[in-house]
């Protein structure tokens, strides 16, 4: 297509061609935007004029916690350039791994107690934590495919990506990390109880300090400022108390939101970790130091919840 067409082609035109090109992505992307917004919707009521206090104020915290954890992250690379690749990959696999903890420990463990309990059937408690698992997946699925980024090995995606400055297109793909890690912070205080929220806060916060590094050395190697660089992967932070709100939201109108709320966190951190964080760490031929960062992640995290929660 040329220039000229693409100034004379809205967005809007761009992305129907794009929904007809890739169905199965759009209709992912439908069913989980407007469970969400069902969800989103019935909690709504509640969050404003409910007793919601504890968990809005905790949820709030939480993200804040990991915007202030990204931005040290990304301080160093005002003098830095960049580390060596083993290093990074071994860090971001320790991200991997305490991401995948977390997972597991404070959202889908406490989700299927919560559910069991509820419904007083262990069958269908998980049946309603893999229903939120596959709508998160399904919600993470369609942004993947319809939101315009860009990936310092695999280049620009997503309709409309020629429109867009290469800096929006790395904070895009930002985006599509930090957010389902706000609404897991969010969904896990939703109820007030800090064992479910503490550990995973903690969890996502230490994992965000090599991943904002990672992500401003990328800036900086993409050929953006050292300022400019640090500034966007620092703001791409401020996504997390944004998530947590939407995460408090979700999971705190009927009983049954809290555990496919915890499910539904859980299914967009597991898509994030398996389809970019592990793929980014295995491209460059460090695949074991990675995947040992990875088990160490693992470990840390699995202590800190036991610790903690």
């Amino acid at each position: 297509m040329s220039p000229l067409a693409l100034t004379n082609t809205t967005w809007f035109d761009t992305a129907r061609r794009h929904a007809q090109r890739h169905t199965l992505a759009f209709a992912s992307l439908t069913v989980g935007a407007l469970s969400v917004l069902l969800l989103l919707t019935q909690s709504l009521w509640l969050v404003l004029t409910g007793d919601m206090a504890t968990g809005v104020r905790y949820g709030l915290l939480g993200g804040l916690a990991g915007f202030a954890a990204t931005a040290l992250g990304a301080l160093p690379a005002l003098a830095l350039r960049s580390i060596p690749q083993k290093l990074e990959d071994t860090l971001l696999g320790c991200a991997a791994g305490m991401m995948l903890a977390a997972s597991a420990f404070s959202l889908l463990l406490p989700g299927l107690a919560s559910a069991t309990e509820l419904l007083g059937s262990k069958p269908l408690g998980a049946l309603v934590v893999v229903m939120g698992m596959a709508l998160g997946v399904l919600l993470m699925l369609g942004l993947d495919e319809f939101t315009p980024h860009e990936h310092d090995k695999t280049g620009p995606c997503g309709p409309g990506h020629e429109r867009c400055g290469r800096v929006w297109l790395f904070v895009f793909a930002i985006a599509l990390h930090n957010l389902p890690e706000g609404m897991a912070i969010g969904v896990s205080f939703s109820q007030g109880d800090l064992k479910v929220g503490l550990p995973l806060v903690t969890a996502i916060a230490l994992q965000d300090i090599p991943e904002g590094l990672a992500v401003a050395l990328a800036l900086r190697a993409a050929g953006f400022a050292p300022g400019l660089s640090v500034l966007v992967a620092a703001g791409s932070g401020l996504l997390e108390p944004l998530g947590a709100l939407l995460g408090v939201g979700l999971s705190s109108g009927l009983a049954l939101a809290y555990p496919a709320g915890l499910g539904l966190a859980a299914g967009s951190m597991l898509f994030v970790v398996s389809h970019e964080v592990i793929p980014q760490t295995h491209r460059n031929g460090h695949q074991t130091p990675a995947t040992l960062g990875l088990m160490l992640g693992f470990a840390l995290m699995m202590v800190l919840d036991t610790t903690l929660g």
